[in-house]
């Protein structure tokens, strides 16, 4: 009896070595989950960044950080590893927590989405109060350092501190922010110390300390930022003075005004049109006194290649039968700067070329040919014809991989150029981005041409298309790469690292060559960027594959502007 309960120990603890030996080689499928919007009451999505799966909200002033309110968190899935579709798989997903609701945004959100594999998200809020102080004689704007609650006001040596003028006190959202003491209480009241105010809204109280330094000038150039044929001016000064700035090209005597100098109370700026290439001297006063004079060298400009859109090869598509696909730039010529998205569309049919030289070019034109955009319905989708700074990557399936960008680090003031366009009403539905109303058959197409100046790099803009076979699109002289089965990969204009934006709507019939000019507006004038965009398109929302499968866009002789 005591052998036969051994013996059958002794089989139980084999069977279940044998079960933990076999290995289940069948691996799951590689799904990867994105956050692709975010809706809700009093903020906007100020970017959603899949690399570090991150979405940013943008708080209105007067939102509540502590209590925002989402309604609605929309969800993608990037796969090539499994035969059920987008849909199916988006009925799967789990996620860790309700993410509908009020949330305190004071510290991240962070939720963990489940399919396969699990994938950790966070929403960050920000939120941009515009904070105000400033006393009478007081020398340029105030410094606010939001983190430690302390504001700084500079006012010239021997200002009477013991009863000082306060002309204005924002340190919190407009309409619901108290004061203690208000404003009324501060003004006339000694600054020879520093000043404490109790700052109270949403329920919460943040003392805030208020310091008055005076100092020994009464004039500064505080930026002096030096474009190609633009120098932006900067200065404070003593509000109520004339105020100012002069220049001169560096080796000459006399010293010249600039004009349409704009002031807001002690602080005050100017642009000042000057020439690529050259060393200028320039000097802040106000009144009869005068900043310490400063020394900057204007930028080189730089020109598009290929801008007439002159030069184009047609080489065959590497498959059987061959297929000729048009490139807008010659195989022998160094680094292409244009490309289409022709070596997609071409995978059925020579005849699907959506990108072309034709020989019409602009009325007075150097060149010969002008580029030919045309929408089709290709491959059981709808492309739009399209010419981009960068580098079609890769087809997947029916989608595409565009690369966008090339590198510059320029900082032109517009794009010029020559357009004709031809639309018609949208036939042609994919999706809908994100607050555009589109019906079929009733919105009209549109075409669009953009620019974009950004720091982009291809760690935080490229994109993993495949899971299984580790492909990841994007590099340093291209480095946004967007995929366009992935809506979280689309181009965002006022994404964080856009450093300067424009565009050209066409949202009627262009019938004969018209000229235009894109001016470019920049976040700040002292950003450099490290590449441009420009994106052409016979489609406005061609990457959503929604359109005219009839649109047409021409454009030729693009440059760009530096004055």
């Amino acid at each position: 009896m005591r052998l036969k309960r051994y013996l059958t120990a002794l089989l139980a603890a084999a069977a279940l070595l044998a079960q933990s030996c076999i290995k289940n080689d069948i691996p799951y499928p590689e799904v990867e989950i994105n956050i692709t919007g975010v809706e809700g009451r009093g903020f906007t999505v100020a970017s959603i960044d899949v690399t570090t799966r991150t979405v940013t909200l943008s708080l209105e002033e007067q939102t509540d950080m502590g209590a925002v309110e989402i309604d609605k968190v929309t969800l993608g899935v990037v796969s090539h590893s499994t035969s059920l579709t987008n849909e199916e798989l988006l009925a799967q997903v789990r996620s860790s927590r309700e993410l509908t609701g009020t949330f305190d945004l004071r510290t991240p959100l962070y939720v963990t989405l489940s399919l396969y594999q699990s994938f950790e998200w966070s929403i960050v809020a920000e939120q941009n109060i515009e904070r105000r102080f400033s006393v009478a004689g007081q020398i340029g704007a105030s410094q606010f350092d939001v983190p430690n609650r302390t504001v700084v006001a500079n006012v010239p040596q021997g200002t009477d501190l013991s009863a000082l003028q306060v002309n204005e006190l924002k340190l919190g959202p407009a309409d619901i922010t108290t004061y203690s003491p208000t404003l009324e209480e501060l003004s006339g009241t000694s600054f020879e110390t520093v000043r404490f105010v109790d700052v109270t809204c949403f329920g919460q109280t943040e003392r805030w300390i208020l310091h008055v330094v005076p100092v020994d000038v009464t004039v500064m150039l505080t930026q002096v930022d030096a474009w190609s044929k633009v120098i932006w001016l900067y200065g404070a000064g003593v509000e109520g003075r004339k105020m100012g700035f002069r220049y001169r090209v560096k080796g000459s005597e006399e010293w010249l005004e600039v004009p349409d100098v704009e002031v807001d109370g002690g602080s005050f700026k100017a642009r000042l049109k000057a020439e690529a290439e050259t060393d200028y001297e320039v000097v802040a006063y106000a009144d009869d006194d005068l900043s310490e004079p400063r020394s900057v060298r204007t930028e080189a400009t730089w020109t598009l290649p290929n801008g007439g859109f002159e030069e184009w090869t047609a080489p065959d598509l590497n498959i059987t039968p061959k297929r000729k696909y048009w490139l807008p730039y010659l195989l022998d010529d160094g680094t292409p700067f244009w490309d289409t998205g022709n070596k997609g569309s071409t995978t059925l049919s020579e005849s699907d070329n959506i990108s072309i030289p034709e020989n019409d070019p602009r009325p007075g034109s150097t060149g010969t040919r002008s580029a030919h955009l045309t929408s089709k319905w290709v491959v059981l989708k709808f492309a739009a014809g399209n010419l981009f700074t960068g580098e079609y990557f890769a087809t997947k399936g029916t989608n595409g991989v565009v690369g966008f960008g090339r590198p510059c680090g320029y900082r032109p003031t517009a794009l010029h150029g020559w357009v004709k366009f031809k639309g018609g009403k949208i036939n042609r539905v994919g999706s809908v981005p994100v607050g555009v109303d589109i019906q079929q058959g009733v919105t009209d197409d549109n075409g669009i041409i953009y620019i974009a100046l950004g720091t982009w790099t291809p760690e935080k803009y490229g994109v993993w298309v495949d899971y299984i076979t580790r492909d990841f699109y994007g590099t340093n002289d291209v480095p946004i790469a967007v995929y366009t089965g992935d809506k979280s990969s689309f181009f965002n204009a006022q994404g964080p690292d856009v450093v300067g934006y424009g565009e050209k709507v066409m949202v009627e019939n262009i019938d004969e060559w018209t000229e235009f000019t894109i001016p470019i507006e920049y976040t700040s004038t002292d950003r450099v960027p490290t590449h441009i965009l420009i994106v052409c398109s016979s489609s406005r929302w061609g990457d959503y594959f929604t359109g005219c499968d009839k649109s047409e866009l021409w454009v030729d002789d693009f440059e760009l502007i530096y004055d």
